[in-house]
């Protein structure tokens, strides 16, 4: 893409080296929604990254086995330019990521929205750095570490808006290979 306007608000390509942000563009949907078409108003990915940063709670939505869905609120952290998040073993949302990886996680507001879809890697002991940097992040948000399993969701697509319709910002993401 060619706009600077996109380059100036791209993720670094050093958040996430297994992605590469490809556009910054609006979400499409019916005409009715009322979207606009021009590229006036979109969102910064300040906004992103901040809401990532900083908020508590987050809705994750995986998979069963059977293909029904599951979502729970969990707690999770921005690091390396990801998301994080995690639970216990035994917890569905993990048994669902080790089946099938296809993750959603939505921030808890519905009116300043943030929407990240994307595949979750499990981080394992051998990245211990990336774990205690996951670990201290988890400290200063809620006063615990998290430990294992936790799983950073590699983007596909982020939507996010806080005057919807008129911000409605969408990035998409391609894998590095």
């Amino acid at each position: 893409m060619t706009d600077d306007t996109f380059r100036d608000d791209a993720p670094d390509a050093s958040d996430d080296p297994d992605r590469t942000a490809v556009e910054r563009t609006r979400p499409e949907t019916e005409a009715s929604y009322g979207i606009p078409t021009d590229r006036e108003g979109m969102l910064p990915w300040s906004f992103v990254a901040a809401s990532l940063a900083t908020d508590r709670t987050f809705w994750v939505s995986t998979m069963r086995p059977d293909g029904r869905p599951h979502a729970r609120p969990v707690w999770g952290v921005w690091v390396d330019g990801r998301f994080h998040c995690g639970g216990g073993e035994r917890t569905r949302r993990v048994r669902n990521l080790a089946v099938t990886p296809a993750v959603t996680a939505h921030r808890e507001s519905g009116d300043e929205v943030v929407i990240v879809e994307g595949t979750a890697e499990r981080v394992t002991d051998v990245d211990e750095a990336r774990l205690e940097r996951i670990d201290a992040a988890y400290e200063e948000k809620y006063d615990v570490q998290h430990g294992t399993p936790a799983f950073a969701v590699h983007l596909d697509a982020v939507l996010a808006w806080r005057d919807y319709p008129t911000d409605a910002t969408r990035w998409t993401f391609e894998e590095n290979g």
